[in-house]
C-alpha cells in the first residue's frame, strides 16, 4: 500500500514516491480508449508521467479524482505524485484543524500531501525540484500565486483550469462577475500558466450556455466538471510535447475584462437606480457568498431590516414605479418590487437577518397586515 504523508511545513523529509495503484476507472470513457490505447505501447513497461496537482475547494476536489481515475486506467500516459494544497484551517472557534477538502479527497486516495504556507517558500521549492520533479503541474483554484521558480520546474509546464472563457474575466472570481454581468454563454478554459493572472497561452475553451435562473452555486461546479474534461482530452498531447506555450493560442490583450474580488457591499441591490435585471444577476453572480440583500420596512415607520434575497424572477412585465412591495395576484405568485425604471422583481424566497429562509407566502403570512416598502441604505 502506499504512504501516505500528511501535510508538512518543513520539507527537509525525502519525498515519497507514490506507485501505481492497479484499479480501472468504471467510467463510460469509450470516445477516448483509443486515443489512450495509443500511449500503451509506450507507457506499460515505461515511467509514467510525473504530475502534480494544486487545488483547494470542493471543486477542485472533484476535478483531482476525476484525474485520478484517468491515470488508473490501462494505457494511461501520467500518475498523479504529489497534490499541493492549502494549509488545514479551523472551520469553526476551538474547532480541531481540518484539511481543505482537496486535501481530504488526496488522502482518501492515499497521495501524498504537501500544504505550504506560501508556494514560494524556499524549502516547499527544494522539495519541488529535487524529490517531486514533476513532468506536468496542474492548478484548479489553488489560491496562491506561484512563483517564477515554481513555474520553471516542471518539464511541461504548468496548466490551469479556469471558469470563463479568457481573456474575459481574469482574476479571482470569474464565475460570479460573468453571472452578475449577465454573461449567456459562459465557459471555462484550460491555459498554460504564467507569471501574470490567467493570461497564459490558451490550450482549449469551451463555452456553455445556461438558464437566466442559474446561480454560481450550481453554475461554478459545473464549469470546473467541463473543465476537467477539456484537460484530460489534452492530456496526451501536453505529455508528449505536441501542444506547449508556443503552440498554445496567445490571448488577446485587448480584449481582457478583469474579474475583481468580491466586497460584501457590492450585493446590496437598490431598486432606486437598479433595475429588475441587474438585481437579479447580483444574486446569481453572490450566491456562494455574500449573498444578495435588500433593506426593507416592515410596518410603517419601523426600523429598516436586512433581507438576504434567495430566489427570484425578472417578470415580463412593466408597473408604475413605487416603493411598496406587495404580494402577486395569486398565492403561488411571490413578492412583487418594482424598480425605478418600472421592471418589476419577484422575491420567491427571502431571509430576515438572524432568522431562518421562508418562502413569499409564508412571509405574506406572517405580516398580520403590515405594510413593506423597500428603502435606501440605512445611515450608520
Amino acid at each position: 500500500m502506499m504512504l501516505v504523508q500528511h501535510c508538512v511545513h518543513s520539507f527537509h523529509l525525502r519525498s515519497i514516491r507514490p506507485t501505481t495503484v492497479s484499479s480501472r476507472m468504471l467510467l463510460d470513457r469509450s470516445s477516448k480508449t483509443a486515443l489512450w490505447r495509443l500511449f500503451s505501447a509506450v507507457s506499460d513497461g515505461v515511467e509514467k508521467k510525473r504530475v502534480v496537482f494544486l487545488g483547494t475547494p470542493e471543486v477542485a476536489a472533484t476535478s483531482l479524482k476525476k484525474l485520478y481515475e484517468v491515470s488508473q486506467e490501462d494505457g494511461s500516459p501520467f500518475e498523479i505524485v504529489s497534490v499541493i494544497t492549502q494549509p488545514p484551517k479551523r472551520r469553526r472557534r476551538k474547532g480541531k484543524l481540518e484539511p481543505s477538502p482537496v486535501g481530504k479527497v488526496a488522502e482518501e486516495l492515499e497521495l501524498e500531501v504537501i500544504c505550504p504556507e506560501k508556494a514560494k517558500d524556499a524549502d516547499f521549492l527544494d522539495n519541488l525540484e529535487m524529490n517531486i520533479k514533476p513532468d506536468l503541474c496542474i492548478t484548479a483554484a489553488y489560491g496562491q500565486y506561484l512563483p517564477k521558480r515554481f513555474l520553471a520546474a516542471p518539464t511541461y509546464g504548468t496548466v490551469n483550469i479556469h471558469p470563463s472563457l479568457l481573456p474575459r474575466w481574469r482574476g479571482a472570481s470569474p464565475v460570479q462577475r460573468s453571472l452578475e454581468a449577465g454573461d449567456n454563454p459562459v465557459g471555462v478554459t484550460v491555459l498554460f500558466t504564467v507569471s501574470k493572472m490567467d493570461a497564459g497561452p490558451v490550450i482549449s475553451q469551451k463555452e456553455e450556455t445556461v438558464d437566466d435562473n442559474d446561480t454560481a452555486t450550481n453554475v461554478l461546479p459545473h464549469l470546473f466538471d467541463i473543465g476537467t474534461e477539456l484537460l484530460v482530452d489534452a492530456m496526451p498531447d501536453l505529455l508528449s510535447g505536441k501542444i506547449t506555450m508556443d503552440s498554445a493560442t496567445t490571448q488577446d490583450e485587448d480584449s481582457v475584462v478583469q474579474a475583481a474580488m468580491i466586497d460584501s457591499g457590492e450585493a446590496e441591490c437598490k431598486p432606486w437606480e437598479e433595475s429588475a435585471t441587474t438585481m437579479h444577476n447580483k444574486l446569481r453572480g453572490f450566491s456562494m457568498w455574500p449573498g444578495a440583500f435588500v433593506y426593507l420596512e416592515v410596518g410603517e415607520g419601523m426600523e429598516a431590516t436586512k433581507f438576504k434575497l434567495l430566489e427570484t424572477q425578472v417578470l415580463d412585465e412593466t408597473a408604475d414605479p413605487t416603493d411598496a412591495v406587495v404580494p402577486g395576484p395569486s398565492k403561488k405568485d411571490g413578492l412583487r418590487l418594482v424598480c425605478a425604471d418600472g421592471s418589476v422583481l419577484e422575491i420567491n424566497r427571502l431571509q430576515p437577518a438572524t432568522r431562518k429562509p421562508m418562502d413569499a407566502l409564508s412571509f405574506v403570512n406572517g405580516l398580520n397586515g403590515k405594510t413593506v416598502r423597500w428603502v435606501k441604505t440605512p445611515s450608520e
